[in-house]
């Protein structure tokens, strides 16, 4: 039997990767530890990364966490995501694999030759192997880079998970949303459907014209013509939900049901009649369906942003990069290996028994071979990996910036439109007011039907919107989360693939023991970023990188 001694690469061609340059962030922002009990103010300002591991659960919504757990177990893109990791595992163990002989044949044969008026039987069986020695780190590099494509692969399932949290969340909020605004609606159909009544009992007593009766109706069938609307994207939001979550629209249906909404809905009928005489807005928000969104600071980690599973896919796709211009630059040497051979091969005339005594071959030795005229393709493939490689650290710069963009879009827009909701409820206060003193103005006959339209439909319009604003801020506090990546962490150690998919692989193919414990690894080694953070001397940086990863 041939065997031979594993020797591990001599030199290793190519750059080491030593991590992408520091990223520029915006000076406001400071970095983690920053400053840490010198500065109460900063400190209770600070959006930290304790709340963002689970940050869906400050919402204090139920049925919210329930869904963003069944979406982390169910949504079929994060199913994907875990078979891609599998994918790349498998990639790494046949780059692992070249580190050992990378060729071992057996083979025979048996034939019966005629030469001439004389018949011969041939009988062989040999074994060969060889073994390319990873002189220059070609096989070295190969698993480098294979291994920084499973961590990508790895960083790249976290930021899916990151974009489905937020857009379940998103998806709800809009559900609960338009949800309100349908039952707004009703109410103010209800509204506008007594008056009109009002208007007729008015008209038959010859106090007002018909022209007002056509005008309350027409004003009634346009707030009917829009609920419609407001159910479709009612339904839209349902549906979304349903895909995220990797279930049919009629389950969605049931998990989105809850007593606590219903309650609301039933303590909104109780409190604002159809009349609302005399209503008080001091309560209106505490019968609200729209998830109330916790209190967002003003301040945020620049570790955070840094921490994005969309900067870590792109830092480990550069560093497999760097890896394959190693892999380029060791086609310019020879290659040594070691080969081996041992076998029999006897031809005997046809009808003899075959003798293997003296038929037994061996051969063992050292071999090498170099391409030296290739025309320049060695190195122009050389030149084809540096450049690719650059490409990844540019891709990388850029996705800093998009962050900084996400994040910096996300906290600005929810600090106006914080504005907006104080304005709007203010709105929807004056406008109710004004309503309820038309409507008894113009029963005693004090002012024209156009006054009592007109507030009528202020009234509508200012609910509506203020509605839809509710809407927008919670919706800006997901986007500030999702800008900061998080919601990741709450799920390391979880399994990437559901126990079913895996018994029905394991039955279809001989996966050894790779899914049986099919939970997310580590990012270890983590990516080395170099973040130029104001206040943030170096050891602080380094203690943020080493305690990135799940």
């Amino acid at each position: 039997m041939f065997s031979v001694t594993i020797i591990t690469a001599c030199s290793v061609s190519g750059p080491d990767f030593d991590g992408v340059d520091k990223a520029a962030l915006p000076e406001d922002w400071i970095g983690q530890d920053i400053r840490a009990g010198h500065d109460s103010k900063v400190n209770e300002n600070l959006l930290s990364g304790w709340k963002t591991a689970r940050w869906w659960m400050q919402f204090d919504d139920p049925v919210l966490d329930r869904l963003v757990e069944k979406a982390a177990n169910q949504n079929l893109d994060l199913e994907s995501a875990g078979l891609r990791i599998v994918q790349a595992r498998a990639a790494l163990g046949v780059a692992d694999s070249f580190r050992y002989p990378q060729r071992q044949t057996v083979s025979g044969s048996l034939a019966k030759i005629y030469q001439n008026e004389n018949t011969f039987d041939n009988a062989s069986l040999s074994f060969d192997a060889g073994w390319e020695l990873d002189v220059w780190g070609k096989y070295a590099r190969s698993i480098e880079s294979a291994e920084a494509s499973l961590y990508a692969s790895v960083a790249s399932y976290h930021d899916i998970l990151v974009s489905i949290t937020a857009e379940v969340a998103r998806n709800y909020v809009n559900y609960r949303t338009f949800q309100e605004r349908v039952l707004l609606s009703e109410r103010n159909i209800d509204i506008q459907d007594r008056v009109v009544k009002i208007t007729e009992v008015q008209f038959e007593s010859g106090n007002v014209t018909e022209l007002d009766v056509q005008q309350a109706r027409t004003q009634l069938y346009n707030t009917k013509s829009a609920l419609p609307g407001l159910k479709i994207g009612m339904m839209q939001s349902r549906n979304a939900l349903a895909v995220l979550l990797g279930i049919l629209p009629a389950e969605a249906e049931q998990l989105l049901a809850s007593a606590t909404i219903d309650a609301k809905i039933k303590a909104f009928d109780e409190k604002y009649s159809a009349s609302r005489s005399q209503q008080k807005l001091t309560g209106y928000d505490q019968y609200s369906l729209i998830p109330r969104p916790p209190a967002v600071r003003t301040v945020v980690d620049a570790s955070l942003v840094l921490r994005r599973p969309d900067l870590q896919v792109a830092e480990f796709q550069a560093h497999a990069r760097s890896a394959q211009i190693g892999v380029a630059e060791t086609e310019l040497y020879p290659n040594f290996s070691l080969f081996g051979a041992i076998g029999i091969n006897s031809t005997v005339k046809a009808g003899n028994d075959f003798s293997f005594s003296d038929s037994l071959t061996l051969s063992l030795g050292p071999a090498f071979s170099w391409n030296i005229f290739q025309y320049g393709r060695v190195e122009n493939n050389i030149r084809l990996e540096d450049a690719r490689f650059q490409e990844s650290l540019t891709n990388y710069n850029k996705r800093v910036l998009l962050a900084v963009q996400e994040v910096s879009n996300a906290l600005e827009t929810y600090q106006f439109n914080q504005q907006q909701k104080s304005l709007a409820f203010s709105s929807v206060n004056a406008s109710v007011r004004a309503f309820n003193i038309s409507l008894t103005q113009y029963e005693n006959g004090q002012i024209t039907f156009e006054r009592l339209l007109s507030s009528i439909e202020k009234m509508t319009r200012s609910e509506d919107a203020y509605a839809q604003i509710k809407g927008s801020v919670a919706n800006q506090v997901v986007a500030l989360y999702k800008s900061l990546g998080g919601g990741w962490e709450a799920n390391s150690g979880r399994a990437y693939l559901q126990p079913e998919l895996a018994e029905e692989m394991e039955a279809r193919t001989d996966w050894g023991d790779m899914l049986a414990n099919p939970v997310l690894p580590s990012l270890t080694p983590a990516p080395t970023i170099k973040a130029d953070i104001p206040y943030a001397d170096r050891e602080s940086v380094e203690s943020a990188n080493s305690t990135r990863g799940p």
